[in-house]
């Protein structure tokens, strides 16, 4: 199997200086040939110095939040493939091939669900959460991940060059592993060993604070990706409450003719107002969503395969031209049936000779119109 050209390994760290050095000089020889960078998120300790002197490239992020760094990297690195590993010690480099070989293969993602090595490695509320998120997103997108919120994962090119990042803190995770579902990427998750955390290095994540940001954030992304069916719902649920409310008014009203209680009525009356605007809006959304999506998936799309080589890039190119050409009628070719020229494509390396029908627009005849005498 070919294997991808350029392998960065992106590192986000800060505070990281027991552990980072150890990181850098495991990936480096874990995959001989890739770049290491550490982006370092405004540090005050040891972190970039040592770095450094592991051989890594160090980049300074100064906004503070992972998602701000992570926006950074998968802006500034450029790669065939991304393996993203937080700077702990805690995530086995060995994996590391692993990963460059599947996405080399031809999966834009490849998650590595954590395997605690002991019983206290992954806090419980951690754990907890993660099973809650894993199953709401699988709930929204019909794909579940076992670990959501791990922090290893490899990426292709054309992944990342399509991500929007928004995020600015330790929902990234989530947010990449919702662009990935929404696009129907092909993904692949494996196990991995989780190791405890060295002496003198602390965990950022905070187990109730993040995690409520991170169920916002998932929250926020369903409506965002699926609004039809989130304001549907929302819908409903007022629709029913005022169903539920407005049933004893009905039927006071066909005993007697009467609605004694107004306010009631117009409580009622304000609730499936809100139920229709909602339904209505889940439906306009939707549309806006769809074209949102579609753009993402041809951003997406234009992008070279992991195993795209330079020439094959420029065979496209040459491709591109040839066919804009052939359609404008600026080449010739022997003519098809109807009406259609077949443009001729070279063959390149990594592609043989193809006969593309384009098009060709015949001018249509003049309408003559015959005078008779009387």
């Amino acid at each position: 199997m070919d294997r991808v050209a350029r392998v960065a390994v992106v590192i986000p760290c800060r505070d990281e200086q027991e552990t980072v050095a150890e990181v850098v000089r495991g990936f480096s020889e874990a995959v001989p040939g890739a770049t290491v960078y550490v982006f370092d998120n405004a540090s005050s300790d040891d972190t970039i110095a040592r770095a450094e002197a592991a051989g890594a490239t160090v980049r300074k992020v100064f906004l503070p939040g992972k998602g701000n760094v992570v926006r950074r990297m998968f802006a500034d690195v450029e790669a065939d493939c991304y393996i993203l590993v937080d700077g702990d010690g805690t995530y086995d480099p060995a994996l590391a091939p692993q990963m460059v070989e599947l996405v080399s293969a031809g999966y834009d993602l490849v998650n590595v669900a954590r395997v605690p090595s002991g019983d206290n490695v992954l806090r419980p509320g951690h754990a907890l959460g993660n099973q809650l998120l894993g199953g709401l997103l699988g709930k929204l997108f019909g794909r579940r991940m076992g670990d959501v919120l791990s922090g290893y994962k490899a990426c292709s090119r054309r992944l990342v060059k399509s991500f929007p990042i928004l995020s600015g803190g330790f929902e990234i995770e989530t947010e990449l592993m919702v662009h990935a579902l929404e696009l129907n990427v092909s993904s692949v998750e494996i196990p991995g060993a989780y190791t405890e955390r060295h002496p003198g290095s602390a965990s950022k994540l905070g187990t109730w604070s993040d995690g409520v940001r991170i169920l916002r954030a998932i929250v926020g992304l369903a409506r965002q990706s699926r609004p039809l069916a989130f304001f549907s719902l929302q819908a409903a649920v007022l629709a029913l409450l005022g169903v539920a409310l407005g049933i004893p008014l009905l039927i006071t009203f066909l005993h007697t003719h009467q609605v004694p209680r107004l306010p009631t009525a117009v409580i009622v009356t304000g609730l499936e107002v809100l139920a229709a605007l909602s339904l209505t809006a889940g439906l306009v959304l939707d549309t806006v969503t769809r074209g949102r999506r579609e753009q993402r998936l041809l951003a997406f799309l234009a992008m070279p395969g992991p195993l795209a080589s330079p020439a094959a890039a420029a065979g496209d190119g040459e491709l591109r031209r040839q066919l804009g050409s052939a359609g404008s009628g600026e080449s010739a070719g022997p003519c098809g049936p109807a009406g259609t020229t077949d443009a001729a494509i070279p063959a390149s390396p990594t592609r043989p000779a193809v006969i593309v029908p384009v098009e060709r627009r015949v001018a249509p005849e003049p309408f003559v119109t015959e005078r008779r005498g009387h």
